[in-house]
């Protein structure tokens, strides 16, 4: 080979290097795109990694409760009636969204109170995306609690399984579905935070033995299930705590023992038919006032349970002042100071049930033995 022809191949080559180590120094430059002509592995998708053999235990678990449950669980939205300020005409608004479940194949729909306080209509909208007109069968805002019906077809309907909720344990796995923010069936998994809590319902009633937990429970979970490992309901989602209005880590559920009693008796009486002792009680605010301590009959039903038992009520005096009757401070052995103390103790019992009642008749205590009758 010439010599001429050897140094011009040679001025070439190292040119052409000079020039691709220029553009690579270009294209690589920091804080740029690579640019249209780089081929590297950057500019291309990434290799896949293989997924694993199949799913651990426990997500096949989560999943299968998912996919078995879901179809339980229904959309809630309500419409409130308003009259337009400006024409006065009378108009349907939304007010408000929620969940719920199917509770027997009667179309028996459980949720929360709050989420249908105040609507007009209510509409349901099953996990096949089928809308019903709900009718309101029956309330019980001290428990949060409600039940709807609606006219469906036994295929379009599969109603949760039921478990027991005294026998949970804290740390226990729970899984919450419901449609927060409208966004249906949303799956949150979390345990069993604590148990026994009480919170204040809509009626500023106690709801006793309340589940605590941090599955995310957010706006639009209310009124939906709790369920326990293998997809059988424990609690109804109810309430949460957080300063901003979004999920904190703390959400509340009514256990579904309390559920289980209470939802058979709306959907047969359409209300809760409580147990009581057939006396009308001074209010606690009132007995504070005078000093007493314990529960003031101010006045005994005609021919009701106190009445047969011989309990006696206040009564006025021809001077009119109030003279003191019986006051109330243990039922069933337990001291009861407010009106709500009597009531957490009623929880326990049913219409027909025979409790000792102890009084303040005067300077003495007495126990009197009555027969729980049904008050309204």
């Amino acid at each position: 080979m010439p010599p001429s022809f050897m140094r011009r191949f040679i001025c070439a080559a190292v040119a052409g290097c000079l020039l691709l180590t220029g553009a690579a120094a270009v294209a690589a430059e920091w804080g740029k795109p690579l640019g249209q002509a780089y081929d590297g592995p950057e500019g291309r998708p990434r290799p896949v990694t293989p997924p694993p053999a199949e799913l651990g235990a426990d997500e096949r678990a989560t999943m299968a409760v998912f996919e078995k449950v879901a179809r339980s669980v229904v959309f809630i939205s309500n419409t409130a009636i308003q009259r337009d300020p400006w024409s006065l005409d009378i108009m349907e608004v939304p007010q408000g969204s929620g969940s719920g479940f199917v509770w027997n194949k009667q179309g028996h729909i459980v949720t929360n109170f709050h989420v249908i306080y105040g609507a007009s209509s209510i509409k349901v909208t099953l996990a096949d995306r089928s809308e019903y007109k709900a009718a309101l069968i029956g309330a019980d805002p001290d428990h949060d609690l409600a039940v709807l019906q609606i006219q469906a077809s036994d295929e379009a309907l599969s109603p949760v399984a039921v478990g027991t909720s005294h026998d949970l344990r804290v740390g226990q796995k729970v899984l919450a579905i419901g449609n927060p923010f409208g966004l249906d069936h949303t799956l949150t998994t979390g345990v069993v935070s604590a148990l026994g809590r009480t919170i204040k319902s809509l009626s500023n009633r106690t709801i006793e033995g309340v589940i605590q937990t941090d599955a995310a429970i957010n706006p639009g979970n209310s009124g939906g299930p709790l369920l326990d490992g293998t997809g059988r309901l424990i609690g109804v989602n109810t309430q949460i705590v957080s300063p901003s209005g979004a999920f904190a880590g703390i959400g509340f559920a009514v256990p579904v023992d309390t559920v289980n009693r209470i939802v058979p008796e709306l959907i047969k009486h359409g209300k809760l038919i409580r147990p009581g002792l057939g006396v009308s009680l001074v209010p606690d605010a009132m007995a504070k006032r005078w000093g007493v301590k314990g529960l003031i009959i101010g006045k005994v039903w005609r021919g009701g349970a106190a009445d047969r038992a011989g309990l006696k009520g206040a009564r006025e005096t021809r001077t009119g002042r109030v003279e003191l009757g019986d006051v109330i401070v243990a039922v069933s052995g337990k001291p009861v100071a407010t009106i709500d103390d009597l009531m957490d103790v009623m929880e326990g019992h049913k219409v027909g049930d025979q409790v000792s009642v102890e009084v303040l008749r005067g300077n003495k205590r007495q126990q009197v033995s009555v027969t729980l009758q049904a008050v309204n």
